[in-house]
């Protein structure tokens, strides 16, 4: 009976040590990602000022997924307004764990609700994500739920942290107009500055197409970085690094449950889509917004659809549209 009683008190104390371990282990985990996320935010200066209540009537995707309105921001000196050279229309499937980025070239010539026709980017410049995420749903039939602003020099200081001898990538040619840097041809690796560099370059043949090309290619290779061991062990960091240069309509809570499950499962790639799609545009020029890009909304409707809904997870060439239809 004794022995019995011994080896119940002996199987207590060894499950109240294995809980206390679990314990201690825990809060040594919170620590050490909080000590991290907090050296992000004091390594990342003051960021941008962020504007008070903003206006976003997102909606939620009736097929469980979530979409993300991703605008790169340039705030220029002596503007009160920011522009947009990036913007693209991000979802995540938590079913599949697929991840899609639709980019919109901001050239396009579109119906801007309560004004005239504007290139995309102007809705931004005029109002803000709302009257953007309005224009996209009017034109293109797609709704988005959150919208995430990131200043560029976030994307620099994100850059650095997460590999600080830089993010390999095949420079195809000589860069250096209107983009702070001079970069060369061939593989290297680029630091933040450059790399935003390569992906903002736009003065060649290619123009526009070319850029999105090269943004996209970027977010492959960050994405590679982010998801291997080294990006994920700097993650709270990260998160705190680009904190001050991000504005969301996302709650903390949400961003970090959604971060953590998409670094957990790691999705294989990232399939993407350039609108317009081949054949379904012609160049053209307005009096009052200059060279812009003339849509078959039609056609790009049904090709987000498809990308987004379609059984293909084919990733769209962005080099067949480099020349006009």
């Amino acid at each position: 009976m004794s022995s019995r009683l011994n080896k119940k008190k002996r199987k207590i104390r060894k499950g109240r040590v294995a809980l206390f371990i679990i314990i201690i282990l825990i809060i040594g985990i919170a620590g050490f990602v909080y000590s991290q996320y907090k050296a992000g935010v004091d390594e990342a200066g003051k960021g941008i000022d962020k504007q008070e209540n903003i206006e976003f009537n997102g909606k939620k995707d009736k097929n469980g997924r979530t979409n993300f309105l991703l605008l790169g921001i340039d705030k220029r000196k002596n503007e009160t307004k920011s522009h947009t050279d990036t913007i693209m229309v991000a979802q995540y499937d938590p079913k599949s764990d697929d991840v899609k980025i639709i980019s919109l070239m901001r050239d396009m010539f579109v119906d801007v609700p309560g004004y005239k026709k504007w290139k995309i980017n102007t809705a931004f410049f005029l109002e803000g994500p709302e009257l953007l995420r309005k224009t996209i749903q009017q034109n293109f039939g797609l709704d988005v739920q959150y919208y995430v602003m990131v200043d560029f020099k976030g994307f620099e200081k994100v850059v650095d942290t997460l590999a600080p001898n830089g993010i390999k990538i095949d420079v195809e040619k000589k860069m250096s107009k209107n983009i702070g840097v001079t970069l060369e041809p061939g593989v290297q690796r680029l630091n933040g500055k450059e790399l935003l560099g390569y992906a903002r370059f736009r003065h060649d043949a290619e123009g526009d197409f070319g850029r999105v090309a090269r943004q996209q290619k970027v977010i492959s290779a960050l994405k590679n970085e982010v998801l291997s061991v080294n990006g994920i062990t700097k993650a709270p960091k990260l998160f705190g690094t680009v904190q001050p240069y991000i504005q969301t309509n996302m709650g903390a809570k949400d961003s970090i449950a959604l971060l953590a499950k998409v670094l957990l499962n790691k999705p294989d790639k990232i399939n993407t889509l350039t609108i317009p799609v081949k054949n379904s545009y012609t160049n053209g020029y307005s009096d009052y917004a200059g060279s812009v890009l003339e849509v078959d909304l039609e056609k790009n409707r049904q090709a987000i659809d498809d990308f987004l809904n379609g059984t293909s997870s084919k990733k769209t060439n962005t080099s067949d549209q480099q020349s006009n239809p």
